[in-house]
């Protein structure tokens, strides 16, 4: 033992020492790395969660939609049927009364007429006064072709007259502004019931078109109220059935005059099927008049026109179309003259219906429509009234626009 101790006591044995503990520590730290690497070489334990790989699936087929149920002109599906219920009907306001009093809310809209009267009360009408009513004339969208035939008109009668007594222009205006609505088209709503070779009363049909927004399936509503305080029995056919909102809208209108609904048992079902059993049901019922509504999408021409002739033809194979009803909005101007002239090219319109006419800056579209499609403007709406709907009067219309 003493050896030992004195050889770790000398240089030799100091140096052994350390070698030693130097030999120790490099063993220490290869054995720690060497564990290390045997770790992450293991593979990593599969969670319980996990599912095994799976092959890969073939990619499966696209499925198309169901088409909609086509109405070959033939036999479509049995109709469903919107009862009106038992609960309070509204009586509709009397005719006579109505009229009175959209006469009364027309007339006091209009601001054309003060505008052109001022103007030709003038003591000496110069370049700028005529450019002065011929821009009032074209912003109330009476269209260019009206607006030339009316300056002419008014240059020529100022000029040849020489008056400027308020009454005798206001007298001048009016009888121009008349020539223009053309007060010898046809207005009335032709709904005598269709002849038929069987005993069944075929009932007059009134087919209702234009853009949606414009009011057409409210306007439904409405001339149905309308017709009912005329003693007439009414059903709806809810034909727009790519807009769900549509047939519960005139399901309620339906319920508040007591007015029964044809309409499909699901989104998106053939317009025209709606539409043949609305006027078979109206048919089997007796009733007077069947209005069918339908939808108003304009994607695209084509389209258009197939979807509204095949509802026409449709329903032709039972009774005639007694009223194509095409329904502007009045305040849309000139885009709505284009509207008309598409939805004239699909259907033949027999007659306008002109909404929101409580506006007169824009009054000038009952003139520039019925010049451009030779069709008359049969009904007017003044409001969002379930009784503001009424026969169009072209003495009251420009009565009212010149402030008389």
């Amino acid at each position: 033992m003493d050896a030992v101790l004195s050889l770790l006591q000398s240089p030799v044995g100091i140096a052994l020492a350390v070698l030693v503990a130097v030999a120790v520590l490099a063993l220490v730290v290869w054995g720690v790395r060497r564990g290390r690497a045997g770790r992450d070489e293991a593979p990593l334990p599969r969670r319980e969660e996990e599912a095994p790989e799976r092959p890969p699936r073939a990619p499966e087929e696209s499925i198309p939609a169901e088409p909609a149920p086509a109405v070959d002109e033939g036999v479509p599906a049995s109709p469903t049927v919107a009862q009106a219920g038992a609960g309070a009907v509204e009586a509709p306001e009397s005719v006579p009364s109505r009229m009175q009093r959209l006469r009364a809310r027309l007339a006091g809209a209009g601001t054309i007429g003060a505008t052109l009267l001022g103007v030709l009360s003038r003591a000496d009408l110069q370049a700028a006064d005529w450019e002065e009513i011929e821009d009032t004339l074209l912003m109330a969208d009476l269209g260019v072709p009206a607006t030339e035939r009316l300056m002419g008109a008014l240059r020529t009668r100022v000029k040849v007259e020489g008056t400027r007594d308020p009454q005798a222009v206001r007298q001048i205006l009016a009888e121009e502004l008349l020539a223009l609505v053309d007060p010898a088209m046809d207005r009335a709503l032709h709904l005598d019931p269709a002849p038929g070779g069987d005993a069944r009363v075929r009932p007059a049909t009134v087919l209702m078109v234009g853009v949606n927004g414009t009011g057409k399936t409210t306007t439904a509503g409405k001339l149905a109220r309308v017709l009912v305080a005329e003693g007439k029995s009414v059903l709806l056919g809810a034909a727009d059935t790519f807009r769900a909102a549509a047939a519960d809208q005139l399901a309620t209108w339906g319920a508040r005059v007591g007015v029964d609904v044809v309409r499909a048992d699901r989104e998106g079902a053939d317009p025209a099927s709606v539409a043949f059993d609305a006027v078979r049901e109206g048919a089997e019922r007796g009733i007077d008049v069947v209005i069918v509504d339908t939808a108003g999408r304009l994607q695209t021409k084509t389209a258009l026109m197939d979807e509204l002739g095949k509802v026409k033809r449709v329903i032709e194979k039972q009774v005639p179309v007694s009223e194509v009803l095409l329904v502007l909005d009045a305040t849309t101007g000139q885009n709505g003259l284009r509207q008309a002239e598409v939805f004239a090219q699909a259907a033949d319109v027999t007659g306008i219906v002109l909404t929101k006419l409580d506006g007169s800056a824009k009054g000038g579209i009952v003139v520039s429509v019925q010049r451009e499609l030779g069709v008359p403007v049969k009904l007017v709406g003044l409001g969002e009234g379930p009784d503001d709907l009424s026969p169009f009067d072209p003495h009251d219309f420009v009565n009212a626009i010149i402030g008389e």
